[in-house]
């Protein structure tokens, strides 16, 4: 028990209250592309999800402006730095962090253990991990690299596949 004091949380607690968190940001990303989806069908609720998710990545770009057009390195330790309880939510898989770009794969995500929890069917999986990666288009190509990321599809083991490639160098 916490006292007024000893704000300390217990770790598996910590964990809980984030996937808690990813499962209410899961609700309202599945209810907005339901709600487009039937009012405009498929294609235009994908292409305004995504929309609106690319522009969150772009606004979090800023904050690794710093390392574009080419410290991937740099980019790798400020980007894996800064996803709480990354290993525990994300288990991220360092495949790749050299001159010519970062690869890690992600083997678990929280958006989707939600909507797997959800009961969605593999299709509409499909489209939902394609709006939720936007983010890393934007914000990676805010951030002056260029992405070339993929999202899961049926049948594949994990989740999304993040790759990043130095951006155009810029005249000084």
């Amino acid at each position: 028990m916490m006292t007024s004091t000893d704000r300390t949380v217990p770790v598996e607690r910590m964990q809980e209250l984030l996937r808690r968190s990813f499962a209410m940001r899961a609700a309202f990303y599945a209810e907005t592309y339901d709600v487009l989806r039937e009012t405009f069908g498929r294609d235009e609720a994908l292409r305004l999800c995504k929309q609106m998710t690319r522009r969150m990545g772009e606004k979090m770009g800023a904050a690794y402006a710093a390392h574009g057009p080419a410290d991937i390195e740099g980019l790798k330790t400020a980007f894996l730095s800064g996803i709480i309880e990354g290993e525990a939510l994300f288990a991220p898989e360092l495949v790749r962090c050299d001159a010519k770009g970062l690869a890690i794969d992600f083997h678990r995500c929280p958006l989707k253990e939600a909507w797997v929890a959800q009961g969605r069917d593999d299709a509409w999986l499909e489209d939902m991990c394609e709006i939720a990666g936007a983010i890393d288009g934007g914000l990676f190509e805010a951030a002056g690299f260029v992405f070339a990321g993929e999202t899961w599809k049926p049948g594949q083991n994990g989740c999304c596949k993040l790759r990043v490639l130095p951006g155009p160098k810029t005249s000084a």
